[in-house]
């Protein structure tokens, strides 16, 4: 029998937990950098957590908020980037945009939640919505279903995953804005918007 290197499973209530405290991590980060600052302005940003330590809800035009997005949405791109190289090493390359796409919602997401994308709709002129109906990373967070509150709180846990499907679509040789939202959880949403090329 040949020497076989060993398989390196990792438990993925582990990841699930680590991305939670990353959000968190940014956020306490940022709020003490902002206190060791001490302006008026960046002493605001003291402001980011709500006094259970969870972030506060999340409005556009929030530069402090904007800021943790930035980062989280550049390490999931990294982490997209290196993730789809083992995922497709073995695969052909693909023909179109739409391949690719139905093997992010059937591969990559099988690979990242153990399971497939619930639903893929597309406009076929670059842009494609996925929706998750049950997103695993979710589903361990207390929040109520349709409140607007508990909507407003997870949006930060959905700039990891955006993250991660830009750098997966970027390393498949496809330039994209990827967003996402939830109106009800455990539910989201995620749109990708292909780049047209010049």
């Amino acid at each position: 029998m040949a020497n076989q290197a060993p398989t390196r499973l990792v438990n993925e209530s582990i990841v699930e937990f680590m991305t939670t405290e990353m959000v968190e991590a940014m956020i306490r980060t940022l709020k003490d950098d902002a206190l060791n600052l001490g302006s008026d302005r960046d002493a605001s940003l003291g402001s980011l957590n709500d006094g259970a330590g969870s972030p506060k809800d999340y409005s556009e035009g929030d530069e402090a908020m904007e800021a943790v997005f930035y980062k989280l949405e550049m390490i999931g791109f990294r982490v997209g980037e290196r993730l789809i190289e083992k995922i497709s090493k073995d695969r052909t390359r693909f023909t179109d945009n739409l391949d690719v796409v139905k093997f992010v919602c059937k591969e990559v997401w099988m690979f990242l939640f153990k399971k497939q994308i619930d639903n893929l709709k597309t406009n076929h002129r670059g842009v494609y919505v996925l929706q998750d109906n049950n997103f695993r990373w979710f589903t361990r967070m207390a929040h109520d279903q349709s409140s607007t509150e508990s909507v407003k709180r997870v949006t930060p846990y959905l700039w990891f995953p955006c993250g991660i499907l830009r750098g997966v679509l970027s390393n498949l040789g496809i330039a994209s804005v990827v967003v996402a939202e939830t109106s009800s959880l455990p539910a989201c949403t995620f749109q990708i918007k292909i780049a047209k090329s010049t």
